[in-house]
């Protein structure tokens, strides 16, 4: 049973991170990872010949300094233990294929410091990727986005010593401030509720329970209203 609840939990932040990518890859890149791109293409995800997962990011970028190649980020919710293999896999089939140099980056969701190897140190193959964990850093790095898809990221960082229901506020502040329409708002909001059982943030939960409690009444309300005006008419 929690076997099952964990893999529907991780299917849901795949699918937020599905939607959202295309939105705060530059951010991510530039804030994250420290790569500032001039341009940067989609690349196939099928170099896969096993039944692994496909990348989460694959794209080929040029930065400032001219350099061109292959970036490959995975978002993990949780440790892998194979990790540095998985990576590994994918370093050497991205190198044949497209010919490039190849830069690789796993990016933690969880509130736990990650234990999962990044080095493989073997006689004849020595192999490392970079691990960043999103909540060692500062959440005002997302708060300041404009864009809702970045600001939500902000409810996995490190609030900075603040209260976590004082920077919940803010991020709610600040996605309602950056979203236009109901339907979007309402979107992001329900996004916020899923990525807040990666922390654990009761405040933000009781706030959804809230919100559509009082959305159903608010419906039902405005329903009954317009009963009465009709049988008023």
């Amino acid at each position: 049973m929690e076997a099952k609840k964990k893999k529907r939990q991780s299917s849901q932040y795949d699918k937020i991170f599905k939607e959202n990518i295309e939105a705060v890859i530059s951010s991510i890149m530039q804030n994250v990872l420290e790569i500032t791109a001039v341009s940067m293409e989609e690349l196939p995800d099928d170099i896969q010949h096993t039944k692994e997962r496909k990348p989460d990011v694959l794209k080929k970028v040029t930065d400032t300094k001219g350099d061109t190649f292959v970036l490959q980020i995975e978002f993990q919710v949780r440790d892998e233990l194979k990790m540095v293999y998985r990576m590994a896999e994918y370093f050497i089939m991205l190198e044949r294929k497209y010919e490039l140099p190849v830069k690789q980056f796993v990016i933690f969701l969880g509130s736990d410091n990650p234990k999962m190897a990044t080095e493989l140190d073997r006689e004849r193959l020595k192999f490392s990727y970079p691990l960043v964990s999103l909540s060692t850093l500062d959440y005002h790095i997302f708060l300041n986005s404009n864009k809702p898809e970045e600001i939500i990221l902000g409810i996995l960082a490190d609030f900075a010593g603040e209260n976590p229901e004082n920077a919940l506020k803010q991020i709610l502040v600040r996605v309602k401030e950056t979203t236009k329409g109901d339907f979007s708002l309402n979107r992001y909001f329900n996004q916020l509720r899923v990525l807040a059982q990666l922390r654990n943030l009761e405040p933000l939960r009781r706030a959804a329970k809230f919100k559509k409690r009082y959305g159903q009444h608010r419906r039902i309300h405005q329903r009954r209203k317009r009963c009465s005006f009709f049988e008023r008419a």
